[in-house]
């Protein structure tokens, strides 16, 4: 009698499941069609398996549809920045994070930096000087910052007329995204 054929790549991996490991039947059980149902534990596996795949599945996604306006923000402020000054090489964080620091005259008194409300490092609670609590402004802190562009403009507006007096350049923009990006 002549040995059953090998089964294609297809077949074999459609009889394999994957339970933390894998788990190949046997020949006989392939050619007969006999498949073993799964014991209780291995079906609470595959249950934790499937909801922290799942987990896992919507958390990338989540994490690259907050990724894309992020990056076509970036991307505009690249494109002002170039035609506001021609010479324009892209965008810093090291300058992004000397801008953060760095205290300004133009603006309110009691507001001459970033760090004024923002804390000195990004990725910690800052407070309004009213007392109000201001989550992180760092992605890896707050990471559904900076996912809607009018929000984001519309803060840079209010902020850099309280610190600097005046509106952020295209640059400056994104220099300081560059730097709560980076963090």
């Amino acid at each position: 009698m002549q040995p059953a054929p090998e089964p294609c790549f297809y077949a074999r991996m459609a009889e394999r499941r994957i339970n933390g490991r894998f788990i190949i039947r046997s020949g006989s059980a392939r050619q007969s069609g006999v498949m073993s149902k799964p014991t209780g534990e291995e079906s609470t596996m595959n249950r934790k398996e499937k909801t922290l795949l799942l987990g896992l599945t919507l958390a990338l996604a989540s994490a690259a549809a907050q990724a894309a306006p992020r990056d076509d923000m970036v991307a505009g402020y690249g494109v002002a920045a170039n035609k506001a000054d021609p010479a324009f090489a892209g965008f810093s964080a090291a300058r992004g994070e000397a801008f953060h620091r760095k205290s300004f005259a133009g603006g309110k008194a009691d507001t001459p930096a970033c760090t004024s409300c923002h804390a000195n490092d990004p990725r910690t609670a800052g407070r309004t000087p009213a007392g109000k609590t201001i989550e992180p402004v760092a992605v890896s802190a707050s990471p559904g910052r900076y996912g809607d562009p009018a929000k984001v403009e519309k803060w840079f507006k209010r902020n850099c007329h309280d610190v600097l007096g005046r509106e952020c350049t295209p640059q400056e923009k994104g220099d300081w995204l560059s730097f709560m990006l980076s963090r």
